[in-house]
């Protein structure tokens, strides 16, 4: 027994020495080594790396009967539209509706299902669809022109426009020599109805005695009437040979047609008479289109849609963005008459003080029949 345990004694001292003698090498080896590990460390690359940077806003704008092109609201919101895009770097898409406007829904609902955070329809005819698509996609934000609806993310962006087409109505009646003046309307809807009564109060304010011949392109369901120039210079040929002077038209691309007439009559007759754009600053679109006609516009009721477009892009950007309804009217400047050409520059005073009433409370102008 004692051999035996004696033999275990000397193995297990040799195996203490062998340990103990190489200790000194191996530690060195590893401090060796260390630092080149840790450079080469799959981790240390991953927490150098940039983080990846945030998907861009979508937004996607539909725009209405009459599309890109109109010289009036559908350029306007497109104007809008790409103000975001420059502003913001959002990734647009822009679409426009068949030649009726039947598959406004369709479009909605491919904006949303591709992913846009938000959604503009231009346009009061957007209001069912955009009903329900804003309920069955309730975390994108949706925008309408001209209109109010329902759904909590659905913003309403509407315009005074009887407002701005009051002090259209001033100019107009300051302008006339022969107490006869024009309206006319792109469809016979309450929407227009506004640019109508408005206009009529304008001119009454100055002289209750001029006549005013109103006049629209068409009536419901049939809404060819904001897109049917040869139909405008139809009806302004016949209201200036009735001695009327000065139009003005709320009727998108069928405006065009009136101004062709304003060309017409004032060539063949030898004396001048006038249109009154709509929407935008229609001396500039129209006429820088067509130059010809631009020295017979006298001036216009601008509806900055572009504006609304824009706050929409920059509020859904900025994660401030709201449903329900946002007003534009002549004191927000949402709202406005144009000076361009310089026609009426010598009445500016006088229509100056009827828009200062207008935001006093002073004049209340009507918006409905």
């Amino acid at each position: 027994m004692k051999s035996k345990w004696l033999v275990l004694f000397i193995v297990f001292g040799l195996i203490l020495t062998a340990c103990g003698g190489g200790s000194d090498d191996a530690a060195e080896e590893v401090v060796a080594e260390e630092p080149a590990e840790e450079l080469d460390s799959p981790a240390t690359t991953a927490a150098a790396a940039a983080e990846p940077e945030a998907p861009a806003t979508k937004v996607c704008l539909v725009l209405d009967i009459g599309g890109l092109g109109d010289q009036g609201f559908n350029d306007s919101a497109y104007l809008g539209y790409n103000m975001g895009i420059d502003e913001f770097g959002v990734e647009g898409t822009f679409l426009e509706p068949d030649e009726g406007g039947e598959n406004r829904g369709e479009l909605l609902n491919l904006c949303a299902e591709d992913g846009n955070d938000l959604i503009i329809g231009n346009g009061f005819l957007f209001d069912v669809a955009m009903t329900e698509s804003a309920t069955n996609f309730p975390d994108t934000n949706f925008a309408i022109t001209d209109s109010v609806i329902d759904p909590a993310n659905a913003r309403g962006m509407i315009f005074a426009a009887e407002q701005g087409s009051f002090l259209v109505g001033v100019a107009a009646a300051l302008t006339t020599t022969t107490n006869k003046i024009g309206f006319i309307g792109g469809v016979d809807i309450p929407l227009i109805h506004a640019f109508e009564v408005g206009f009529v109060a304008g001119v009454q304010a100055v002289n209750p005695d001029i006549e005013i011949d109103i006049k629209y392109a068409s009536v419901p369901p049939d809404f060819s009437g904001f897109g049917d120039p040869v139909k405008g210079k139809e009806i302004a040929l016949a209201q200036y040979e009735a001695g009327a002077d000065v139009i003005y038209h709320a009727a998108g691309g069928t405006g065009i047609g009136m101004f062709e007439a304003a060309a017409e009559v004032s060539a063949s007759t030898g004396s001048k008479v006038w249109g009154i754009g709509v929407d935008q600053d229609q001396y500039l679109t129209i006429g820088g289109a067509i130059p010809e006609v631009q020295e017979f516009i006298l001036t216009s009721m601008v509806k900055k849609v572009e504006v609304a477009v824009y706050n929409a892009i920059a509020d859904t950007v900025n994660g401030t963005f709201t449903g329900g309804p946002v007003a534009e009217d002549v004191e927000s400047g949402g709202i406005d008459i144009s000076y361009t050409g310089g026609y009426i520059d010598g009445i500016k005073d006088e229509i100056e003080a009827y828009r200062a009433k207008i935001v006093s409370g002073e004049i209340e102008v009507p918006s409905s029949r």
